[in-house]
């Protein structure tokens, strides 16, 4: 458009950024209809550090789009009667609504308690224990993945798989996969989702639960990896989740509903206030 080359050819980006006093002073960028863009309108639009070109793109751009904006509510306002123009009370709404959000989001953030024993939560993971039903196959496992080519196949087998619980033949477990593998996951105690293992390992099964199963401990490889997978334990879809796979699960549930108690203990309390100030009157 004409109006975008004649604005930036007679204003440089010096002075886009300069703020007016009043409307009487300020340069006006555009017009359409009763609407009327001044520079001072722009001010801050452009981050700083822009080059030249990009605070005149970026200049260009937010013209544009006010002009079209402009455009569409002309016309919007040309073909809606009074009523259906007016938002005052769904505005005066809106307001209360943000209001009142921004309140219980100050006392939330000052009052509340976060810290959550493992007392608080085993108590309710034991009081709502049929609610945490898995939706996936999860696994303890060790896993170990080499080089194809590693020379130290052999002894990563012996004690990947080892059925011993010996603290000197894991220590050196995980000093050899420090120093040696190219992946690996040792820890006896977290559980896993079984999806996430098979995202590691070139391994297909159209049946994860039979799978589990009949196969405890994996030797597998493709063309640049080979893999040492020792499944430890497993539980299989819609069984009851155990505790440690719950746990930041019933954190956030705890928490959640302290928010709740606190900003509905918040509103009665305000509420039984005004009832013993005499405060407000029904007609």
């Amino acid at each position: 458009m004409e109006i975008f080359k004649n604005l930036l050819l007679a204003f440089t980006f010096c002075l886009f950024i300069v703020s007016c006093n009043s409307k009487k002073d300020d340069a006006i960028l555009a017009t359409t209809f009763d609407y009327t863009l001044y520079q001072s309108d722009i001010k801050g639009i452009v981050p700083d550090g822009s080059s030249k070109s990009d605070s005149i793109s970026i200049i260009k751009n937010y013209i544009n789009n006010w002009i079209k904006q402009k455009i569409v509510l002309h016309k919007a306002e040309k073909n809606l009667n009074s009523d259906q123009k007016d938002f005052t009370q769904q505005l005066e709404d809106y307001k209360n609504s943000l209001i009142i959000y921004s309140y219980e989001t100050k006392l939330i953030n000052q009052l509340l308690d976060t810290n959550i024993s493992n007392e608080e939560i085993e108590k309710y993971y034991n009081a709502n224990s049929e609610n945490f039903l898995l939706k996936d196959n999860i696994i303890k496992v060790n896993y170990v993945k080499l080089e194809i080519n590693s020379p130290m196949k052999a002894k990563f087998k012996n004690l990947v798989f080892s059925k011993k619980d010996n603290s000197n033949d894991k220590n050196q477990l995980v000093d050899l996969c420090t120093k040696y593998a190219v992946n690996f996951y040792l820890d006896d105690d977290a559980w896993l989702l079984f999806d996430d293992l098979l995202k590691e390992i070139p391994i297909e099964t159209y049946d994860q639960e039979a799978y589990l199963k009949s196969n405890r401990t994996i030797e597998t490889k493709d063309e640049n990896f080979y893999y040492l997978i020792n499944i430890k334990d497993f539980k299989i879809r819609e069984s009851t989740s155990p505790i440690s796979f719950e746990k930041d699960n019933i954190r956030n549930i705890i928490i959640n509903k302290r928010k709740l108690e606190l900003i509905q203990n918040m509103h009665k309390e305000a509420f039984d206030q005004a009832v013993k100030n005499n405060d407000f009157k029904i007609y």
